[in-house]
């Protein structure tokens, strides 16, 4: 009992510590006009502190996203952006709290900028539809500006000249904007692009515009300074980004005001006195001219749900699986874990529970053993998990799993895949080579090596072993980019490697038929091709033969193959074994030997498998090589098709709607498991029947650990794959150290994607960015039927603009 008093004072005492920190990764400030308080953002909330810090109040307490706040001109009311109903609509409440309004219905998202001068209004930015006659057709790129009332009401355009962050003059008759010319990440730093901000006034009465700011970089976030100056900020200084003034009659001349470096001003706002308030480096400051910026340290003594865990469940969230050898268990990933599940009842087993991410499963052949790649301590790294007590035979009941590293050295290690015989197992070594470690010796060697394929991703080349385990087949560029051949490797490391192929057109997802005679790939040679190289295209499973008499019986038409198999089977009844040129021999007397591949003349043992060329997912073919079974997109989504070669007879097998998939052939033969929109369904190779494989469990997330994973793995990806070794130039580690030092304040993947943007953005690299798109099924989604309204239209009813063209 002491013992448990002394952990529990202990863990208060480091709660109390934690909470006399100043918070960090404080979000969008905005000062209020008289200029005593602070409305912000911070952990998904908005708070109020007084100007000179101290303990900041609560004023929105919700599990949404709440952001963005504005205060009113008289300071009472406060409009912010939340994502209550889906996507972010604009809510107005009182400044001291209260229960918000909603203004906006839309389900683009609407962002509040500004007060009308009369406080009667909210300006706010929105990616709607354009008018039809704007060139910014229908994107929701580029934002229009729009005033809605605080009461609610209609929302009626006011600019759609793809404005943000706008706010209005004293009068009310002018707006202040940066532009947006394009796509590019908005943390970006440093660049010099074609759609980097420009500051613009619009006469509201004129409809007339003027360019403020002509440097190349960004220019943004401006405000009145008065009526004839305005406050910005720009990296025109070089370094970093930082507050400048510019007087409207010399705007080619601005004053810099604040000179920091390292990280860029952010979120800047002033109130009546030219009292400016902005972030730096995830903290406050507050500016007035000729002083020198003032940090506000603020406290926020809740914990912000950041300690909170969640259950979810993971049917639905499959994103790879593999079968096992005996047919009765499935081993899959779900958001990162390893899970193994029986196929015929609900018994699910967790083999994984790390914050970090496991992928690319793989059975042993006697299906005693699971390996996969494992991120630990910074590493890609080999592992493998066993039953540990003989008496349970399957993974998905076992009282007890043993982990281990199997494969982990400083190398980066991925993709194992056991050889037939159990002996060894292939895996990829720093995304380009190919090793297989044998088990026996506990010694690796290199089979393909560094140069031949450049990699753009973990796991974006593939490889496969032949049946006897005598061969691999493997991607090989041959040290050209973006091009696929089949190579085959001797697995001993002896001998040169053979290319069967050699199409022109570049060969894919190579797999060996269950006897090793033929080899098959997926190839565009004869489908439609995108415009753009990288673009889509369509393509067809094509076979080559390594068998000079497996390929002459499968010239044999339908009627000729079954005579020969009639032939077949009468000869064996009577102990002989008949040939595909009708020659018997004695099978008794001599048995035959290993397969030995026949490597001459292979360009005249090639055979198209499929009829047309499609979008393929994946495939498989059955046992004997009759049939083959292809995941294949011609209407909504993937379904699965099959055709028999040997015919040319072709048909969906199930409707399935879904995605891209996995395809797996089941120890029966009988049976396809099959991967769409995260779940794996049993399909019956015969009748197509679909059952779904039921996976009855949850997994606890821990998001905050699974966010300091991903920081560090999306900072190491970088480091090991950017085109600049130099990573241009930037100290990489040292804005590890300082974005690192922020996941504690965040508790959502709104803070998360901004702070994943900021570290990236410091590489200055085109499209580079955090991404966070959620889906709310349960949102507002607002129709799209065809017709374009005019939105500065005040009176009953809507008027169309435009109808259009099938619409």
């Amino acid at each position: 009992m002491n013992k448990f008093l002394f952990t529990c004072a202990g863990l208060l005492m480091a709660a109390f510590t934690y909470a006399q920190d100043n918070a960090l990764w404080l979000r969008y400030p905005a000062i209020s006009p008289d200029g005593k308080t602070i409305a912000f953002g911070y952990k998904g909330d908005i708070y109020r502190v007084d100007v000179n810090g101290g303990i900041a109040v609560p004023v929105t307490i919700h599990e949404a996203q709440d952001m963005m706040p504005v205060w009113s001109h008289d300071g009472k009311y406060l409009a912010f952006a939340s994502d209550r109903y889906g996507d972010f609509d604009v809510f107005v409440m009182p400044a001291t709290g209260g229960t918000p309004v909603r203004l906006t219905t839309n389900s683009a998202r609407d962002y509040p900028y500004d007060f009308t001068p009369d406080n009667k209004q909210v300006l706010f930015g929105s990616g709607r539809n354009a008018p039809a006659a704007s060139v910014r057709f229908s994107t929701h790129l580029f934002d229009n500006l729009y005033t809605v009332p605080v009461t609610g009401g209609r929302a009626m355009l006011l600019s759609a000249a793809g404005a943000e962050c706008a706010h209005y003059n004293s009068k009310g008759d002018q707006l202040v904007f940066q532009d947006r010319k394009g796509y590019e990440d908005p943390w970006r730093k440093h660049h010099t692009s074609a759609v980097t901000r420009d500051i613009w006034l619009y006469d509201i009465n004129k409809k007339s515009y003027q360019q403020v700011s002509t440097y190349e970089g960004e220019d943004r976030e401006p405000l009145f300074a008065g009526d004839d100056a305005v406050y910005y900020l720009s990296e025109r200084a070089g370094g970093s980004q930082n507050l400048f003034k510019a007087v409207l009659a010399q705007k080619d001349k601005p004053q810099q005001l604040t000179h920091f470096d390292k990280h860029p001003v952010r979120h800047l706002s002033k109130s009546d006195d030219n009292t400016l308030c902005f972030t730096y480096n995830g903290e406050i400051y507050t500016l007035k001219e000729g002083w020198q910026p003032q940090k506000v340290n603020i406290k926020v003594f809740n914990d912000g749900g950041t300690a909170t865990e969640k259950f979810l469940p993971v049917n639905g969230n499959i994103t790879e699986f593999a079968m096992s050898p005996n047919g009765k268990e499935m081993a899959f990933i779900a958001r990162g874990e390893v899970f193994v599940t029986s196929v015929e009842g609900n018994m699910t087993k967790r083999v994984t529970n790390t914050p970090q991410q496991e992928r690319m499963i793989n059975w042993s052949p006697d299906g005693k053993r699971l390996v996969y790649a494992a991120e630990r301590n910074g590493n890609w790294d080999i592992y493998q998990s066993t039953v540990v007590r003989k008496e349970d035979p399957y993974f998905f009941a076992a009282t007890l799993l043993k982990e281990a590293p199997l494969v982990a050295t400083a190398a980066e290690e991925y993709q194992p895949v056991f050889s037939p015989d159990g002996k060894e197992i292939a895996y990829v070594e720093n995304r380009n080579v190919l090793k297989v470690y044998n088990l026996a010796s506990g010694k690796s060697r290199a089979l393909l090596p560094a140069g031949s394929n450049h990699s753009y991703s973990d796991g974006d080349w593939s490889f496969t072993w032949s049946p006897d385990s005598k061969w691999i087949a493997t991607d090989d560029q041959q040290g050209y980019f973006n091009v696929r051949n089949v190579a085959l490797l001797p697995a001993d490391g002896k001998g040169e490697p053979v290319y069967p192929v050699n199409s022109g057109f570049g060969e894919g997802s190579a797999k060996w038929t269950a006897d090793g005679k033929m080899l098959t790939w997926e190839t565009s040679r004869d489908g439609r091709k995108s415009l753009a190289r990288q673009g889509s295209r369509e393509t067809d499973i094509y076979a080559v033969f390594l068998d000079q008499e497996a390929y002459d019986r499968y010239q044999l038409s339908k009627d000729e193959f079954n005579l020969l198999k009639e032939k077949e089977e009468s000869a064996k009844k009577n102990g002989k074994d008949s040939t595909a040129a009708g020659k018997e021999k004695d099978t008794v007397t001599k048995k035959p030997g290993p397969f030995k591949p026949d490597f001459e003349h292979l360009d005249n043992r090639q055979r198209r498998l499929t009829i047309n060329s499609a979008s393929i997912g994946d495939y498989v073919l059955n046992q004997d090589g009759s049939k083959l079974f292809y995941m294949a997109a011609f209407e909504k989504g993937y379904d699965l098709w099959v055709t028999e070669p040997r015919t040319g007879d072709t048909k969906i097998l199930a409707k399935l709607g879904g995605s891209p998939g996995s395809i797996e052939l089941g120890k029966d033969g009988n049976t396809l498991f099959v991967s769409n929109n995260g779940s794996v369904v049993k399909v019956d190779a015969g009748s197509g029947k679909i059952t779904p494989i039921n996976i009855r469990t949850e997994l606890v997330l821990n998001a905050a650990a699974e966010r300091a994973y991903i920081f560090d793995h999306a900072w190491k990806q970088v480091k090991e794959k950017f085109y600049d070794p130099r990573l241009h130039g930037v100290d990489w580690q040292m804005y590890h150290d300082n974005y690192a030092r922020f996941l504690p304040h965040i508790n959502n993947n709104y803070d998360f994607q901004e702070l994943l943007s900021e570290l990236l953005g410091e590489l200055n690299a085109s499209h580079t960015g955090g991404r966070y798109s959620p889906r709310h099924p349960e949102g507002d989604n607002t129709a799209s039927i065809g017709l374009l309204f005019d939105e500065t239209w005040g009176a009953d009813g809507l008027k169309v603009d435009e109808v259009s063209a099938g619409g």
